[in-house]
């Protein structure tokens, strides 16, 4: 909600010195979002006057249309003399009175006029358009062409209220009232403690039977419908420059009078309001449900297929408008510019379900300021006043005269009354108020309120917000300042700390970070577009996905069972952004429904749910293992002075996974594997040895070539995934921390010759267990193939370091564990020592 400050000031009595800034922070203060306050005319300098255009010379031999024009602005050039000025406008003629802007002046944006020649001709100033004077769209995208009884050498800069400040204000769903000027004045009233001159006390005929006929069939969508007629408009009556100014500083374009002026009461008191051209209207007025598959063409010229849900205005043709939210385009109101032009307007002020009329604007996609206000809730007391404000003003700006027929069509309804203890927001804020003080509060947002210890309330039509005594507490509250609340810090338990999964979830993310990669943080949705490109199979787990009812894209409305696409995703938005050496990383839930998931309950709200409750709930879950992601594409390693560096490969993917197992003190396994979406010839599968058997942990590897394809990466992109709730099940207890031995260390390499088939992985483990205890570590240095050695064959160069931690071995010590680390491997996988 925009809120011109000068328009503000209409209803409240600021005082003179108070500025936009000092009025948005006593509105913070009583709990308005007041985001900006717009500077209007910053910078603005005159001269800058009404004139008349006196002559007007088209000047030849441009591209286009050049005019030199002489304009009387009276005194206000210093010599009287008319003002010579070249304008490529042609909105106006000669007689028209426009604004001129004269040599001295700033227009905004710093912009400083002065005489210069252009064209051939010297223009000493300019024609000024809206867009000029930062005045917003009037819907000409011309010069301004003011109405003629305004005087020569005016000062436009007041005439057209060009300097002024507008607090712009984010309303929450439940304070609605405050999309009106009325609201805003309310709060502001009560924050400065100054009365309010409430624009809806107005004096207004009691309903008759002579007004326009108004039939409701749906009393709970409608519960008021007040209709009023205007007869005998003036087709030429413009809307007042004030009443444009404020509707264009409040954030909407000025359109024909009959449209301004229920757009300017909507501003004013929040009720919307429509204007149908009688003439057009067939028959009665009448508040309906939709038929399923009606037609209607709305005034944005978009046809429109109705639902049973949707409610209705019509006639005897059908329906003429949406209900709340946009009128029908057969009984829109034609200004003077079309042939057939509005003379009788028929003003409908009426109520409409919250709920319905929000539902209708989503159905259709069709947001206006009318269901905007509608779904926060309009003062249905307001209507018959709009009304009256909307017949005031046409007949007054328009020459048009009032009709005596009222009608307003009811559903009879009492006020809502909330019994309270008079301490209760005592009890809520630790802050003894008091009831004098409460209920003075209450009052000033228009409660009435009566008894001792405790209150009976009666909340105003206005606030359909205020049910319960809580938010009667929160009024309270609010007004006598947040800032006010003492500040009392709670006591943590003692000895409560992360467990033991939080831990190893924080040094995996810590020791990935240190190994270079960069955490990016996805949203947990998917597709079966993505899943498709991964080249998963029909049978595949990761397509039984758990599908959600609201998802916030069509493209993505299931729930991730897998990390990869979003990784692979930012890899390819920062790769087309220029940078192509990447390392990326999550870690987080993914959601694998098992199918033996049962209905959920809805559990109470006025309670805690029971344990039993709880327990059914999370039944209905998915199963949400967490898991860890890499993905990878360009340089692993960065040339430089220090060497030619390297790229990426799947090898550093698998270490990634080593990575991740060392902080869990994991052994890891390494397989070859054929798995979707990995290469079939670069794909490890990863295990850990969970109670004495081995378990699957995750994958690594290079992508398959078509995924790659499909995806639009970097070629031999990498990727690694594994699941960290196997790695805590494989974990035992707490780590331990590594012994260092001052003794030293015996290093013993070896070449073992085997079939090209045999996975190094078995070389490795049978290495383990035969050297024994004395073995420190193993490491695999060389890979090598070749005549030398046969085809079909490879060898094996593994480094072995041997170390007691109560003595210094002797050769023949380190020459018998490696012997015997070379003789079970041997038995195991058929290796032969290269050489031998």
């Amino acid at each position: 909600m925009r809120v011109p400050l000068s328009w503000l000031r209409e209803y409240v009595d600021l005082p003179p010195t108070e500025t936009g800034r000092d009025v948005q922070a006593k509105l913070v203060a009583v709990g308005l979002e007041v985001e900006t306050v717009e500077q209007i005319g910053a910078g603005l300098k005159g001269p800058l006057v009404v004139g008349k255009v006196l002559t007007i010379e088209e000047l030849e031999g441009f591209k286009k249309p050049i005019r030199f024009c002489t304009v009387d602005v009276g005194s206000a050039n210093g010599t009287g003399e008319p003002q010579e000025i070249v304008c490529g406008a042609r909105n106006f003629a000669v007689g028209d009175k426009v604004v001129v802007v004269l040599p001295g002046a700033v227009l905004p944006g710093d912009f400083a006029i002065a005489a210069r020649k252009t064209y051939g001709r010297t223009s000493h100033g300019m024609i000024c358009s809206t867009d000029e004077l930062g005045m917003g769209d009037d819907g000409t995208h011309g010069i301004i062409v003011l109405p003629p009884e305004h005087e020569v050498g005016t000062d436009a800069i007041e005439l057209l209220e060009l300097v002024d400040e507008v607090l712009d204000i984010a309303v929450t769903p439940d304070r609605g009232y405050c999309l009106s000027m009325r609201g805003v004045a309310r709060e502001t009233a009560i924050a400065y403690g100054l009365p309010l001159r409430d624009p809806a006390l107005l004096d207004v005929p009691a309903p008759n039977a002579y007004g326009y006929p108004v039939k409701v069939s749906d009393p709970i969508g409608c519960d008021r419908f007040t209709a009023r007629t205007v007869v005998g408009l003036q087709p030429e009556a413009r809307s007042p420059i004030w009443m444009q100014r404020r509707l264009q500083k409040a954030g909407m374009r000025p359109i024909s009078l009959a449209v301004d002026v229920t757009n300017y009461v909507m501003l004013e008191l929040g009720q919307p309001l429509h204007a149908y051209d009688r003439t057009r209207i067939d028959g009665p007025i009448g508040v309906r449900r939709a038929e399923q598959g009606e037609k209607l063409t709305t005034l944005d010229g978009t046809v429109r297929v109705l639902d049973a849900a949707d409610l209705v205005i019509t006639d005897n043709r059908g329906p003429i408008g949406l209900a709340g939210v946009m009128g029908g385009a057969n009984t829109e109101i034609a200004d003077a510019s079309e042939d057939a032009h509005t003379t009788e307007v028929v003003i409908e002020a009426a109520h409409f379900d919250a709920i319905s009329i929000a539902r209708t604007a989503r159905r259709h996609k069709l947001a206006s300021e009318a269901s905007k206000r509608f779904e926060r809730g309009v003062d249905p007391q307001a209507a018959a006043a709009a009304a009256q404000r909307t017949v005031d003003l046409l007949v007054l700006l328009a020459g048009g005269t009032a009709e005596a027929g009222v009608t307003e069509v009811s559903a009879p309804s009492g006020p809502r009354t909330i019994t309270m203890a008079a301490d209760h927001p005592d009890k809520v804020a630790g802050v003894a108020y008091g009831r004098e003080t409460v209920v003075r509060r209450l009052q000033e947002v228009g409660c009435d309120a009566y008894g001792q210890d405790e209150l009976l309330v009666t909340a105003p039509s206005w606030r359909p917000d205020l049910n319960e005594p809580n938010d009667l507490a929160e009024e309270v509250i609010r007004l006598e300042g947040y800032e006010n609340l003492p500040s009392t810090l709670p006591t943590p338990p003692s000895g409560r700390g992360l467990t033991d999964r939080q831990r190893l979830h924080r040094r995996v993310g810590r020791a990935l970070a240190g190994a270079g990669y960069v955490e990016a943080l996805n949203y947990p949705f998917t597709g079966e577009a993505v899943l498709d490109q991964l080249g998963l199979e029909a049978d595949d787990a990761r397509r039984r996905t758990v599908k959600l009812v609201n998802p916030l894209s069509d493209e993505e409305p299931s729930l991730r069972t897998t990390l990869l696409p979003g990784l692979l995703g930012a890899l390819r938005r920062n790769d087309g952004r220029g940078s192509h050496d990447l390392a990326l990383f999550e870690t987080g839930l993914v959601f694998r429904p098992t199918g033996q998931e049962t209905k959920p309950v809805r559990l109470p709200v006025d309670r805690r749910p029971s344990d039993e409750e709880i327990a059914t709930l999370d039944a209905a879950l998915p199963r949400q293992p967490r898991r860890a992601a890499v993905v990878l594409a360009g340089a692993r390693e960065q040339a430089g002075w220090w060497g030619k560096g390297r790229p990426a490969d799947w090898a550093d993917s698998v270490e990634a996974a080593r990575t991740i197992a060392r902080e869990a003190g994991v052994d890891l396994t390494v397989r070859a594997d054929q798995h979707a979406p990995w290469h079939p010839g670069r794909c490890a599968a990863l295990y850990v040895t969970v109670d004495g058997e081995e378990t699957l942990f995750g994958h690594a590897g290079e992508l398959h070539p078509r995924v790659i394809k499909e995806l639009h990466l970097p070629e031999r992109t990498c990727a690694m995934e594994v699941e960290l709730d196997v790695l805590e099940q494989a974990a035992d207890g707490a780590l331990q921390a590594p012994r260092i031995s001052t003794f030293p260390v015996a290093t013993q390499d070896v070449a073992l010759v085997v079939g090209q088939d045999v996975p190094a992985a078995d070389v490795e483990r049978a290495l383990r267990e035969g050297a024994g205890e004395l073995l420190e570590s193993l490491r695999l240095f060389d890979v090598f193939t070749g005549e030398q050695i046969g085809g079909g064959r490879k060898s094996l160069a593994y480094a072995l370091r041997f170390r007691a931690a109560d003595r210094t071995l002797t050769v023949d010590e380190a020459s018998a564990a490696r012997d015997a680390a070379v003789a079970l491997a041997a038995e195991r996988t058929g290796a032969v020592l290269r050489g031998a």
